[in-house]
């Protein structure tokens, strides 16, 4: 089959058209025939040599493509809820970029008839990794003010839907004028430029009366790191809660723990890619039958800001690494055969 591999690190044309063996099923995984394929900036980090494949992973051959869609072509072993035929996404751990990927078949999703398999494509990871972060590790509840960092990415247009959809608000930080007024029409509550404006004060006058300044946020999901750990301390509310999910802005910085205990405020650092298989088989239970279900339903759209040919994955790298993309960039592979 093709895939795109990774022979060495470094620049998006380190991205390479392979013939690699197909995979096959073993006990409790089943065999997707890719359809569409969604780009993460954690496939960036890998790509640049900053993120390695977890255990367990393909040392032969490095495919990047953390999730997928596409139809079931065989099941192994002890796969019972699953047919061949099926319509499916799937959260992956590696090897998206591929005509044909493993999954564990705890990490596939139906796609009913009548959905895009391609739009499906753009839901996995992003739906996962708010679920288990804002929802479960931080619990966001209603009423409560969300600040999510990079409002325009496919987190970030993921996020404020999901917030919305549980009668939170949501205030979000953007680099530019469009992705400012594309997160508006997407629900947000407020939007904060970050090139122009000093976040911690924004979402105190955000959260604020008015007249007063207000605590801050509830929750904030980061994908800033170092850079922003200090500010983000500043801009949690009492009882806040942190969930820092990337790296972009470094990995090493101080933490004023005289702020942080009077405010009860609460630091979280997760990764999605690494968790155990039983723990990633319980977030897509969980979001199957919650925004799953919604997405399927019309109530969360899939946000894509562009597709390219598995070809083209170095151009779709291109992109996202110039932050041009609002929502997600996807890899068209079945119409690539």
């Amino acid at each position: 089959m093709r895939a795109i591999t990774l022979t060495e690190h470094g620049g998006p044309d380190v991205l390479t058209v392979s013939e690699i063996p197909s995979p096959t099923a073993r006990p409790g995984s089943v065999v997707v025939d890719v359809h569409t394929a969604g780009l993460n900036r954690a496939d960036l980090l890998q790509r640049q040599g900053h993120y390695n494949p977890p255990a367990g992973a393909n040392t032969e051959h490095e495919v990047p493509g953390l999730e997928v869609s596409g139809t079931i072509s065989s099941i192994g072993d002890g796969v019972t809820d699953w047919a061949v035929g099926d319509r499916v996404a799937a959260l992956l751990a590696e090897g998206g970029y591929a005509e044909q990927v493993e999954v564990p078949a705890g990490q596939l999703l139906a796609v009913p008839d009548g959905f895009s398999l391609a739009e499906a494509a753009a839901l996995p990871e992003v739906l996962c990794t708010v679920h288990s972060n804002v929802f479960t590790a931080a619990g966001l509840a209603p009423g409560e003010w969300l600040l999510v960092h990079g409002g325009g990415s496919g987190i970030g247009t993921a996020a404020i839907q999901m917030a919305k959809s549980h009668g939170a608000k949501v205030a979000v930080t953007v680099g530019s004028d469009r992705k400012g007024d594309f997160c508006r029409d997407l629900g947000a509550d407020a939007v904060i430029n970050y090139k122009e404006e000093d976040f911690v004060e924004r979402i105190r006058e955000i959260t604020g009366d008015g007249d007063t300044p207000g605590d801050g946020a509830d929750v904030i999901l980061d994908v800033v790191g170092a850079k922003y750990l200090d500010r983000n301390i500043k801009a949690l509310a009492v009882d806040g809660r942190l969930t820092i999910i990337g790296l972009q802005g470094g990995v090493k910085a101080e933490a004023n723990l005289g702020r942080m205990l009077p405010r009860r405020l609460t630091v979280m650092a997760t990764t999605l890619r690494a968790r155990p298989e039983a723990q990633k088989a319980r977030i897509v239970a969980a979001v199957a039958q919650t925004f799953w279900q919604e997405a399927m339903n019309g109530g969360i759209k899939p946000i894509v800001d562009s597709e390219f040919p598995l070809a083209d994955a170095a151009q779709a790298h291109a992109r996202m690494e110039a932050g041009e993309n609002i929502g997600k960039i996807l890899l068209s592979v079945a119409a690539d055969g």
